[in-house]
């Protein structure tokens, strides 16, 4: 079976050089997998039985939904099996965590997250609404909304986190809880031992900054 990995775009704008620590695992016990940069909004021209290995949940849904002959598979599960990965010791540190709107039917990835931040030490306090139950950052409501209606469901969903803290597995909630005055923790970033960077967060100018690289990839 061939193997791609797609970091997708918002990762690969984020920190471009931690989508290359990611593909530099995959390789070293994977074998071969070529780092796909076509948008997932775009045509992937990928052959028939081809995997997608990917990061982004918006990513995941659309490859397996939209592309005949295309499966994916989260890096989550894929790292939530590794006999292999270096998982770093968070001390029984505790956290809150918020699920990406794709992934609200895929209790399979809902799993693999939990896996991975007990298998670095981190104690997951959950929030009321969460996994099958969960409900939207707020980012999702652009452009429907103007931007500051946006920001407020963005606040209004950070709210709902009973930690200070909040692991996220999507580009856009670190965005989201950032705006709602949370302290958003990127799930590769806590892999690989790196602190979270929050950017551009302004639904515009984030909005704008995605769709070059979409328009570009």
């Amino acid at each position: 079976m061939k193997q791609v990995y797609a970091p997708g775009c918002a990762f690969k704008i984020y920190k471009p050089e931690l989508t290359e620590k990611v593909l530099g695992f995959l390789k070293g016990n994977l074998g071969e997998v070529p780092e796909h940069l076509t948008c997932c909004l775009h045509e992937p021209g990928l052959e028939a039985g081809t995997r997608v290995i990917n990061t982004c949940a918006g990513c995941d849904r659309r490859y397996r939904s939209l592309y005949e002959g295309v499966s994916t598979v989260s890096l989550w599960e894929v790292l939530a099996e590794s006999a292999t990965f270096n998982f770093p010791d968070y001390n029984g540190v505790e956290m809150s965590i918020h699920d990406a709107c794709p992934t609200r039917t895929e209790e399979r990835v809902h799993r693999a997250v939990r896996k991975l931040l007990e298998r670095m030490n981190i104690k997951v306090v959950e929030p009321e609404f969460t996994g099958t139950n969960q409900r939207c950052c707020g980012d999702s409501f652009y452009p429907a909304l103007p931007p500051e209606q946006v920001k407020e469901k963005m606040r209004e969903r950070a709210a709902e986190m009973p930690r200070e803290d909040v692991a996220v597995y999507c580009i856009s909630c670190i965005k989201s809880m950032h705006v709602g005055g949370k302290k958003p923790r990127y799930l590769v970033d806590l892999l690989f031992g790196e602190d979270t960077e929050v950017g551009t967060f302004e639904p515009d100018e984030w909005h704008s900054e995605l769709q070059r690289f979409i328009d570009e990839h």
